[in-house]
């Protein structure tokens, strides 16, 4: 379980405060949304659990452990990230995959190792793609790329930063398959931003809204109304049921 408590950040002494006291609590097997403006603070609370960044006050733990004590190589073995642009170098899938396994065989990987990589490779139905170039793929084909290579580090916590931005609305879809697989069968907690409401609500289990450093509202998909959305983003929207579902319309594009 991902539990933050009172995180406060800022880039300088002088500078306000990016994250100013955030909570948020994120169980095993949970998908958990970020949504917010640009600039209000999702990508700093990204890079403060990653360990890019180092909080000024406040405390991240994950099981009980303090991340914010652990070595970059223990915080490897716990956190994986997938950036939204992923630029891999011209390997083969199966060594870009491989290279997940680095926190756990340093420079020389082994059988094991191997074996974990064959294994990943083939529950993602990748098998085929194992010797081909990583750079020659489709957008949507090296961002699943980047999740059987974070998968490779058997992360506890999957950390996504807009993993859907660049993609067409099929491969959009198969990253979401992907990402709740991963969630359901696996037990890890996986935290997102995401601009697209509609697809928030398609994805996620728990709902974060930020605003100014902050996260105002937190909860399942009872707290995504249209006041919600309407003081975090300054638009208006309707929000209707079809087929038991919460639908965004009038605006329920991406903000």
């Amino acid at each position: 379980m991902l539990e933050i408590q009172d995180l406060c950040f800022r880039y300088s002494r002088r500078a306000p405060m990016v994250l100013d006291g955030v909570n948020l609590t994120l169980r095993d097997g949970e998908i958990g949304i970020l949504l917010g403006k640009n600039g209000s603070g999702k990508t700093t609370l990204f890079k403060n659990i990653l360990g890019i960044r180092k909080p000024e006050s406040g405390s991240i733990r994950f099981d009980g452990e303090d991340l914010l004590r652990l070595s970059r190589r223990e915080r490897a073995r716990r956190i994986a990230y997938v950036p939204q642009s992923i630029h891999f170098g011209a390997l083969s899938v199966f060594d870009t995959v491989l290279m997940g396994r680095v926190s756990y065989f340093g420079y020389k990987a082994g059988k094991e190792d191997e074996a974990a990589v064959e294994a990943i490779l083939r529950d993602m139905k990748l098998e085929d793609y194992a010797a081909r170039n990583v750079e020659q793929l489709s957008g949507g084909e090296r961002q699943k790329i980047a999740i059987a290579r974070a998968l490779a580090q058997e992360p506890r916590l999957l950390v996504f930063d807009e993993p859907t931005g660049n993609l067409d609305i099929a491969n959009e879809q198969l990253i979401i398959d992907e990402a709740r697989r991963a969630a359901r069968e696996k037990g890890i907690a996986i935290l997102t931003s995401l601009h697209d409401l509609n697809q928030a609500l398609d994805l996620g289990d728990r709902f974060f809204f930020m605003k100014n450093g902050k996260i105002t509202h937190a909860g399942g998909a009872e707290i995504v109304t249209e006041e919600v959305i309407r003081e975090t983003f300054d638009a208006e929207v309707r929000i209707a049921q079809i087929e038991g579902k919460k639908i965004i319309i009038n605006g329920g594009h991406k903000l």
